[in-house]
């Protein structure tokens, strides 16, 4: 009977070719985007889940509420994680990572033993031989135990060991910015870092043993520049742990250092701050409210995304389902006759309802086959826009099972209703032309419809709201230019010969001016930003310190970038006084409540006299940084430089900038990036995230249609003979399409109106992530109900034509 059943099933698909190919095509494309998501979200799910006792492995983030705004951070003193260890017994071991470009982490130039030529390489981070036991990778050369014990060790790993070196590099050395004094001899070879680590996009871990920024730094409770995790005992209790941890930390070491500092504690922010414990294994998907470094930051995830695509790719299998639906009771009236010849013949209602579930499971396994070549031809696209490098685990145990499983599944929820409907038909009133398909479950039919548009309806406001979002934050007027300069790297290497280089690129024709400095407004690679406290000079002792950025430049930085000078004068590199000068933005004067700034004196380790006021602009980011404090200080920060360029010749100023900085470093590469790029990779992620749903909402509307399409038959159907009634008595073609387009444009109102309440919850909860956001307009839910509306109406327009135009007799003959 099953090959009976079976060839039946063919027979039937192949006779119906125009709808199997919808039914197969709908099914293939959803089940394919369901297939990237998975991996997409099994991936997000997965992470730093394979280390060792991840379970027992925390991040220490710091919690403070100042100004009604909760702060979270990693950044701890060097002492903290040592001293909390020895403090309690539950803590078994505690490792800190130093990845703040400020002190030598991020991007360096680095030369190997024997080669003179400079490599410029990102991805440096100072750790502790606790942070590779923690965080333990499979060894290529050397050994990861006690690897970064000693002073000026350095682990690195397997793909930067063959870009530098030939064989094992155990041993040899390699030097930092062309300092032969800055050296670090490597320990170890380690695999790369997995792609679901949160060590991820680090390839070089230099040791914490014997490094001190600063002298003094080990032991300074107030310089905050570390990320600490802490191993803890199996069985702790993480929230009693914590309280102590808070006690300790604040009320017997932080507060304390800041008194006899003879600073002034802010109780009232104190008191209600607390450290917390950050499970490893949610670091990834739970940090998007923490401040982080750059390739921290490039790591993050967002649970919440995991939730809205995981969301989208069930609507879509369920709009794909809905489709199979509607499609199978479309054509109701032949399959009517079919069953009242077969129930005529014998065939019971189990028999029809098994032999409609075996085309159910032949269409569901057609469209498996041919979602997994989609899926397979997607994947590079999709891990493009998505930013990662997902694979298909085609030779894991669960994959097949998963699959053949999740076919059945598909095709027993979306086969069951057709064959129940089409299976009761009752022979004798359909082999005389009497059944009735306009069924009292019109409203289901209708239901899933609505269901299918009002989903399709919030992609769309979604899209909308997404791209205005980020054509804001591109396009916004920042308080600086961000345009047209070019960031020169790897300056720090010259040997103090960068402001003789900086003068021969003045002299270019195709640049404007030069600046030389490290602190730039938009964060990258290498871009440093230094904390401090500030206060009114003479005051620091009774008032709170105002937390703010410190950052040191050159006369031509505010020229450069274009930043607008409210009042006083620019640095004067002539005028010996403005060693002790400085430049603030409005935020700092406001926060510190001056009058009169120029002239005025403020502090933070040294007396500074205020020679100017900027316009804030924008250095953070506009996802979730306010406008901060900012002072500007003139010195030397010689990593970089940033060029104004003048000409819209791009290649030719380029080459031009080339050939004098082969003049001044022959064996370095000229490297170099765009403030703009930069500021666009800020952003990478949302962007991705708006071609994402872009993209599904494209499919999902297609989708939806192709049920539409098959609803619009099934009525076709149902309405042929009243059609032919109507034309007898006089009724139009314009008049036919209107009366069928009616109730279908009914359904997508409704749906209009049940998709836009949910589309604006949604996307207004989006938008909180940003401090800098759009207001959700009024024309988006109108332009996103029009746009439906004509999609449905275009769907519904071919049937409508056709219907109209059929001839009378055939319609008629039956009668």
């Amino acid at each position: 009977m099953l090959k009976i059943y079976i060839k039946t099933a063919w027979r039937s698909l192949k006779s119906q070719r125009f709808f199997s190919l919808i039914k197969i095509g709908g099914f293939a494309f959803s089940i394919a985007i369901c297939m990237l998501i998975v991996l997409y979200v099994k991936h997000e799910l997965s992470y730093d889940k394979f280390y060792k006792d991840s379970s027992l492995l925390f991040r220490v983030v710091g919690v403070i509420n100042k100004d009604n705004t909760v702060l979270k951070g990693l950044s701890l003193p060097a002492p903290a994680g040592t001293t909390l260890k020895e403090e309690f017994p539950e803590i078994i071991a505690s490792g800190r990572l130093l990845t703040n470009p400020l002190f030598g982490a991020g991007s360096n130039q680095i030369a190997t033993t024997g080669n003179a030529e400079l490599f410029s390489e990102e991805g440096f981070c100072f750790a502790d031989q606790a942070i590779m036991d923690f965080f333990p990778t499979k060894t290529i050369f050397g050994s990861l135990s006690h690897a970064l014990d000693n002073p000026k060790t350095i682990v690195i790993t397997k793909r930067k060991a063959a870009k530098l070196f030939k064989g094992n590099p155990i041993g040899k050395r390699i030097y930092l910015n062309n300092e032969k004094s800055n050296e670090y001899s490597i320990t170890a070879v380690i695999d790369d870092i997995p792609t679901n680590s949160n060590l991820y996009g680090f390839d070089f871990f230099m040791t914490l043993s014997g490094h001190e920024p600063y002298e003094g730094e080990k032991l300074n409770w107030l310089a905050s520049n570390y990320t600490t995790y802490f191993k803890v005992r199996e069985g702790t209790d993480i929230q009693q742990l914590e309280k102590k941890i808070t006690k300790s930390y604040i009320q017997d070491h932080y507060k304390p250092a800041m008194i006899k500092a003879g600073m002034t504690v802010n109780e009232e922010v104190w008191n209600t701050a607390r450290m917390t414990l950050q499970p490893l294994e949610k670091i990834h998907l739970y940090s998007n409210d923490v401040q982080l470094h750059k390739i921290e930051s490039q790591n993050r995830g967002d649970i919440r995304l995991v939730y809205i695509f995981g969301g989208i790719a069930t609507f879509i299998l369920i709009i794909a389902m809905i489709n199979f639906i509607n499609l199978s009771t479309a054509n109701a009236a032949t399959r009517a006759k079919e069953v009242g010849v077969r129930k005529t013949i014998g065939s019971g209602r189990k028999a029809l309802i098994i032999q409609f579930m075996t085309e159910s499971f032949l269409y569901s396994g057609i469209s498996i086959a041919f979602a997994l070549f989609f899926a397979v031809l997607l994947l590079p696209f999709f891990n493009q826009i998505a930013g990662k490098s997902l694979v298909f685990p085609w030779t894991t145990w669960y994959f097949i099972p998963t699959l053949v499983i999740f076919g059945l599944l598909i095709a027993v929820v979306s086969g069951i209703y057709p064959a129940m409907y089409l299976s009761r038909f009752k022979p004798i009133a359909v082999l005389k032309g009497n059944v009735n398909l306009k069924s009292g479950r019109n409203w289901f039919r209708n239901g899933l419809v609505i269901f299918q548009f009002a989903t399709s309806i919030i992609l769309i406001i979604g899209t909308l709201v997404i791209n205005q979002q980020i054509k804001y934050i591109l396009n916004r007027d920042l308080g600086f230019n961000k345009e047209q300069v070019l960031i020169l790297r790897g300056t720090g290497t010259l040997d103090g010969k960068q402001r003789l280089l900086k003068n021969e690129l003045k002299e270019l024709s195709s640049v404007a001016s030069v600046s030389i400095g490290d602190y730039l407004p938009v964060t990258m690679d290498g871009v440093k930003r230094n904390g401090n406290s500030f206060w009114n000079d003479g005051r620091q002792n009774q008032d709170v310190g105002v937390s703010g950025q410190n950052w040191i430049v050159d006369d031509d930085y505010i020229s450069t970038f274009g930043i607008k000078i409210l009042e006083g004068r620019n640095f004067n590199m002539n005028m010996p006084t403005d060693s002790a000068a400085i430049i603030v933005n409005q935020k700092m004067v406001q926060e510190l409540n001056i009058k009169n700034p120029i002239g005025a004196k403020i502090r933070n380790y040294a007396s500074y006299t205020i020679i100017a006021v900027v316009e804030d602009f924008i250095f953070g980011n506009m996802r979730n940084e306010d406008v901060k404090p900012l002072a500007l200080v003139i010195g030397g920060s010689p990593n970089m430089m940033s060029i104004k360029l003048k000409s819209d010749k791009m290649e030719q100023s380029i080459q031009e900038i080339t050939s004098v900085w082969n003049k001044f470093s022959p064996n370095q590469k000229i490297q170099y990036t765009f403030l703009d790029d930069g500021f666009a990779m800020l952003y990478a992620d949302v962007q991705r995230t708006q071609v994402i749903v872009s993209t599904f909402a494209g499919l999902a509307i297609f989708i939806a249609c192709l049920g539409l399409f098959g609803l619009a038959a099934f009525v076709t159907q149902q309405r042929t003979k009243e059609i032919g009634i109507r034309k007898v008595l006089g009724a139009s073609l314009p008049g036919i399409i209107k009366l069928l387009s009616a109730d279908f444009i009914k359904l997508i109102f409704v749906a209009i109106l049940i998709a836009c309440p949910i589309g604006w919850w949604a996307m207004n909860t989006w938008l909180q992530d940003f401090n800098y956001r759009i207001s959700i307009q009024v024309w988006t839910f109108i332009f996103a109900g029009i746009t439906s509306m004509l999609i449905a109406f275009g769907t519904i327009f071919y049937h409508a034509l056709k219907i109209g135009r059929i001839n009378l007799v055939n319609s008629l003959k039956d009668e």
